[in-house]
C-alpha cells in the first residue's frame, strides 16, 4: 500500500499544502471522467452573494470521482490488478468502484452499518462489493488502512494526497471561473476535500478565505479550532452522512489549523431548510453534507461579500428527500 506523501510547506505561511503542480497533474489526469462542474449563482435573500459549485453533478453524484480517478490512475498497475479497496459511507466508494470498473479490477468498500441504502445500492450497481461493519470498526480502518483479508491498492478517502490533489482542481476551477471570491465554504468529513481546495486557491487566489463546514452531531474540528488542539466529541450518526465524525484524523490537524479561515457546525434542522431550498429555489438535488455550505453562508458565517458553496454531494435516500421537502427533518 502507497502511503500518503508530506505535502509541500509554503515557504512564506508555514502551511502544509498539496503543491500546485500535483493539482496540475490531477487535472490533466482525471479530465476525461471527471465533468467541470458548473458554477451558478443562487438568486436568494442572505446576508452574501452566494455562488453554488455543483460537483452533485458529477457521474457518481459527488466531487469523490476526482481524488479516486487521480489515486487510481496514477497508482502503479500492479497494485490495482490485484483489487481495489477503499473505506467510505459512500461517495469515495462510488468513486472507486467507477474507476475499477473502468480498469476490469474488482473493488471492495468497508462500509459503516448506518451508510445510507441509496449509497450502497450504486456501490453494488458499479459491481463493488461492501463489507457492512460496526462505526467503529470503519473508524479504526480509517485510520489504520487495513481490514483483515483485504489486499491490492487501498485508496484512502482522506489522507492520500493523490486524493486530495485531485480534489485541488475544484479549487482552480473556481478560481478561473469567478473574480474576487472572499470565501468559499467547503463540508468537512475528513478534510481531504477542504485540504485540496485550499492548497489550490493558497495558489492561485491567495486573499480567499476557506471555511470548514460540519454537522453539529459530530464537529471534531470546529471543538479543535476552539481549544487549540486535536479534541473529541460526542458523534451521533444523521442524515448528514457525509459528514461529522468523533475525531480528526491525526494527520488532518496540522494541515486544517494552517489552511482553514475557520469552521463551523451547523444544525440538522438548519441543513434540511439547506436541502430543501436547494431543491425548491435551485432545483438542486443535495445530500445533507452537500448542504452544509449553503446551511452556513445563509447562516451569515461566510461573511457578507462574495461566497461559494461547495455541493458536494446529492445521493441521498428518497425517503429523506421526502422528509424534508415535507418540511421535517430526518431521524
Amino acid at each position: 500500500m502507497r502511503r500518503p506523501g508530506t505535502g509541500a510547506r509554503d515557504r512564506h505561511r508555514g502551511r502544509l499544502l498539496i503543491p500546485l503542480e500535483a493539482i496540475e497533474r490531477a487535472r490533466a489526469t482525471t479530465a476525461d471522467t471527471v465533468s467541470r462542474t458548473p458554477l451558478v449563482r443562487l438568486d436568494v435573500e442572505a446576508p452574501c452573494e452566494i455562488w453554488l459549485k455543483l460537483e452533485c453533478l458529477q457521474p457518481i453524484g459527488s466531487f469523490k470521482l476526482r481524488g479516486a480517478t487521480n489515486a487510481i490512475r496514477q497508482a502503479d498497475p500492479a497494485e490495482w490488478r490485484a483489487g481495489v479497496w477503499t473505506t467510505s459511507a459512500g461517495n469515495m466508494a462510488q468513486g472507486v468502484c467507477w474507476v475499477a470498473r473502468e480498469l476490469g479490477a474488482p473493488a471492495t468498500v468497508v462500509a459503516p452499518d448506518h451508510a445510507p441504502r441509496a449509497k450502497l445500492d450504486a456501490v453494488e450497481r458499479l459491481g463493488g462489493h461492501v463489507v457492512a461493519v460496526p462505526y467503529d470498526t470503519w473508524w479504526e480502518t480509517m485510520e489504520t488502512g487495513a481490514y483483515p483479508g483485504l489486499g491490492g491498492l487501498f485508496v484512502h478517502p482522506v489522507l492520500d494526497e493523490r486524493v486530495m490533489a485531485g480534489n485541488g482542481v475544484i479549487g482552480l476551477e473556481l478560481a478561473e471561473e469567478l473574480d474576487g471570491i472572499d470565501a468559499v465554504l467547503v463540508p468537512w468529513g475528513g478534510g481531504g476535500l477542504t485540504t485540496g481546495i485550499a492548497s489550490a486557491l493558497a495558489a492561485v487566489s491567495p486573499s480567499t478565505r476557506v471555511i470548514a463546514c460540519e454537522p453539529e452531531t459530530g464537529a471534531p474540528l470546529t471543538a479543535s479550532l476552539a481549544a487549540g488542539e486535536p479534541v473529541s466529541v460526542d458523534y451521533v450518526p444523521s442524515f448528514v452522512d457525509g459528514a461529522g465524525s468523533k475525531a480528526l484524523l491525526p494527520a488532518m490537524w496540522e494541515r486544517a489549523r494552517s489552511l482553514v479561515a475557520g469552521a463551523v457546525a451547523l444544525s440538522p434542522g438548519e441543513v434540511a431548510s439547506a436541502v430543501r431550498l436547494l431543491a425548491t429555489r435551485a432545483h438542486v438535488v443535495a445530500e445533507g453534507a452537500g448542504a452544509l455550505a449553503l446551511a452556513a453562508a445563509l447562516a451569515g458565517h461566510g461573511g457578507q461579500g462574495r461566497v461559494v458553496c461547495i455541493v458536494s454531494g446529492g445521493n441521498i435516500d428518497a425517503d429523506r428527500l421526502a422528509t424534508i421537502l415535507a418540511g421535517d427533518v430526518p431521524g
